[in-house]
C-alpha cells in the first residue's frame, strides 16, 4: 500500500509563494505616478487590445502585471462591485479604498483555499483634488495591501525599478515630465548587458486620471498625442513667455483669454480617448485567451 505524501503548511504556502512570484516576475512592470494634473499609469504592452491598465469606476483606475486571464476576472469583479455600490448609494461612495479592501479579500482566499495562486500583482489608485490626496494601493498575489505615496511599481522588476524612481519623483512634475521618468525607468532594465532601452510610443500603455476633468476622469494617450509628449521639451517659462510676447505684439490673445484656457497638458497638448469599463470587458471576454494567459 502506498504511503500518503505529506506536506507541512508551511511547506505549502511557501511553495505556492514561490510559484506566485516568479509567474509574476516574468511579466513586464506597471508604474503609476501621481503628478501636477493627475495620475499617471505607464506600462509596455504591445497589445492594443488587452489592457493592463484600466478604468474601475469615475475617478478610480486599475494597472496590473501578471495573467491575463487572472486580472481581468478581478477587474470585472471590481467594476461590477464599484456598479452595484455607486448605483445602490452613491457614487461618491465608491473609493479606492474599498476596491483595494475587496480585492485583498479576494486574492486572500484565492492564495489560501485554492491549490494554484493567483499570479498576478495589482494597482488600484484614486485621483484626488490635489497630489497629496491621491490613493494609491499595491496588491500581492496573496492579498497582502499597501498604500504607497506617490509613487507605486507593480510586477516585473519593482524592486530594481522603485529605488532610482522615488529619489527623482516629485509631487509637481508636469505630464511630460512625469511620463519620460517613468519611461526612462522602464527603460532602464531588460537590455542586453545591462544596457538601457529606448521605448517608443508604440511598445507603451498610457493612460491618466485627470484631477482636473469632472466625472469620469480615466483617460487613454495613444499615437501621435503619445509621441509628442515623449520628445516634447520641458520649456514651460519659455512658452508662457511666447504668449505673453504675442498678446503684447496685438497678434495673438489676451492675457485674460490665455489664464481662462485649460492649464492641463491633456486638454491642451494631447488628443485622448474615453475608455468604457464595460466595453472593455466585453473585449477581454471575447479576446483569445489561449494565446494571452502567460505573465505580461
Amino acid at each position: 500500500m502506498a504511503m500518503q505524501f505529506y506536506a507541512s503548511p508551511e511547506q505549502i504556502m511557501r511553495d505556492r509563494s514561490e510559484y506566485a512570484r516568479k509567474g509574476i516576475a516574468r511579466g513586464r512592470s506597471v508604474i503609476v505616478l501621481s503628478y501636477e494634473g493627475g495620475v499617471l499609469f505607464v506600462t509596455e504592452n504591445l497589445s492594443t487590445a488587452l489592457h493592463k491598465v484600466s478604468e474601475l469606476y469615475d475617478r478610480i483606475g486599475f494597472g496590473a502585471v501578471g495573467r491575463y486571464n487572472e486580472y481581468e476576472n478581478l477587474r470585472a469583479a471590481g467594476v461590477r462591485l464599484a456598479d452595484l455600490r455607486g448605483y445602490s448609494y452613491d457614487r461618491r461612495d465608491v473609493t479606492a479604498r474599498a476596491l483595494a479592501n475587496f480585492y485583498a479579500q479576494m486574492l486572500g482566499a484565492i492564495f489560501t483555499e485554492q491549490s494554484k495562486p493567483f499570479e498576478v500583482e495589482i494597482c488600484v489608485a484614486q485621483v484626488g483634488a490635489t497630489p497629496e490626496q491621491d490613493e494609491l494601493y499595491r496588491l500581492t498575489y496573496d492579498g497582502s495591501v499597501q498604500q504607497e505615496p506617490g509613487a507605486v511599481v507593480v510586477g516585473g522588476q519593482a524592486e530594481a525599478l522603485s529605488g532610482g524612481l522615488r529619489e527623482r519623483h516629485s509631487l509637481d512634475m508636469g505630464l511630460d515630465a512625469a511620463l519620460r521618468l517613468a519611461v526612462e525607468a522602464l527603460g532602464s532594465v531588460g537590455g542586453e548587458g545591462g544596457a538601457p532601452r529606448t521605448l517608443t510610443a508604440a511598445q507603451l500603455e498610457v493612460a491618466i486620471l485627470d484631477r482636473r476633468r469632472p466625472g469620469r476622469a480615466f483617460r487613454r494617450i495613444t499615437g501621435q498625442a503619445l509621441t509628442a509628449l515623449l520628445t516634447a521639451p520641458d520649456q514651460p517659462s519659455t512658452a508662457a513667455e511666447g504668449e505673453g510676447d504675442a498678446a503684447a505684439a496685438g497678434t495673438g490673445s489676451a492675457p485674460g483669454d490665455a489664464a481662462a484656457r485649460p492649464t492641463s497638458p491633456v486638454a491642451d497638448e494631447v488628443s485622448v480617448s474615453d475608455e468604457d469599463a464595460t466595453s472593455e470587458g466585453g473585449e477581454g471576454t471575447n479576446a483569445d485567451p489561449s494565446g494571452t494567459s502567460g505573465a505580461e
